[in-house]
């Protein structure tokens, strides 16, 4: 039994709400369907680089975070670039950017596979 999944637009508030009290920049890039739209986080790191992290299910069926570029951060244009490709294949997609030099986001707590 997989855990229910809040909807996107809650779940964009709070992370907004997680990323200011850790005193963090956030931004919305892209909004997307307020109920059931994917969330994609971009983590900047401030050299260039950043990370991408998509919202999935384990095995078992738990919600975490697949990090889509791979385990090192990747250069910003490749980034955009899986960005652009998630945008193209699901328009109801939810664009959140994160600065973090050092790659930790407050709301990315489990990460599947690594």
């Amino acid at each position: 039994m997989s855990e229910p999944k809040l909807k996107a637009k809650l779940f964009v508030h709070a992370a907004i709400r997680r990323c200011g009290l850790a005193a963090m920049p956030v931004v919305v890039a892209r909004k997307g369907d307020e109920d059931a739209g994917t969330v994609l986080v971009k983590v900047n790191r401030g050299d260039g680089t950043a990370d991408i992290y998509t919202q999935a299910r384990d095995a078992e069926g738990r919600l975490g975070w697949l990090r889509s570029t791979g385990p090192q951060p990747v250069e910003d244009a490749r980034a955009e670039a899986v960005i652009s490709r998630a945008r193209d294949i699901d328009y109801d997609l939810w664009v959140l950017e994160v600065d973090s030099r050092d790659g930790t986001v407050p709301f990315i707590e489990r990460v599947i596979g690594g």
